[in-house]
């Protein structure tokens, strides 16, 4: 099938050629990108795109959530922090609240903005292995 849009052919090359890394931080970015949607919409009082948006954010959560890897200790702790992170949005959404929208945000950007560093890292170091070949 033929793709008369670039944009959405290029969106779909990103996502089948990127490493299960890179995709993780889609993931993050779009969830972030939700909040802020969501966080937009209540301000103009678009009640019904602030819940589209909030539960697109939610279900990004909860994949990240499910393929958390419980073999390593610290996954107990970020699964803490994703429950919580998800509970704001929740909470946010039912009461309006977009501080609580805030909060999540704050915790997603510190996920991601590590993940960002692993990433780079890795990066380095499969660059410096190449080069002593």
């Amino acid at each position: 099938m033929v793709s008369h849009n670039p944009y959405a052919t290029y969106q779909n090359n990103s996502v089948t050629t990127s490493t299960p890394g890179e995709l993780t931080l889609m993931l993050y970015n779009g969830c972030l990108k939700f909040i802020q949607q969501a966080k937009i919409a209540l301000e103009n009082g678009n009640i019904q795109e602030k819940n589209e948006s909030i539960q697109k954010a939610q279900a990004i959560i909860t994949e990240l959530m499910l393929t958390l890897d419980a073999s390593y200790p610290v996954s107990e702790n970020m699964l803490v922090l994703y429950e919580f992170a998800n509970s704001r949005l929740i909470d946010g959404n039912i009461k309006n609240d977009g501080a609580l929208f805030v909060e999540a945000s704050e915790i997603i950007t510190e996920f991601r903005d590590t993940w960002k560093q692993v990433i780079q890292i890795n990066r380095q170091k499969q660059y410096a292995n190449v080069e002593e070949i």
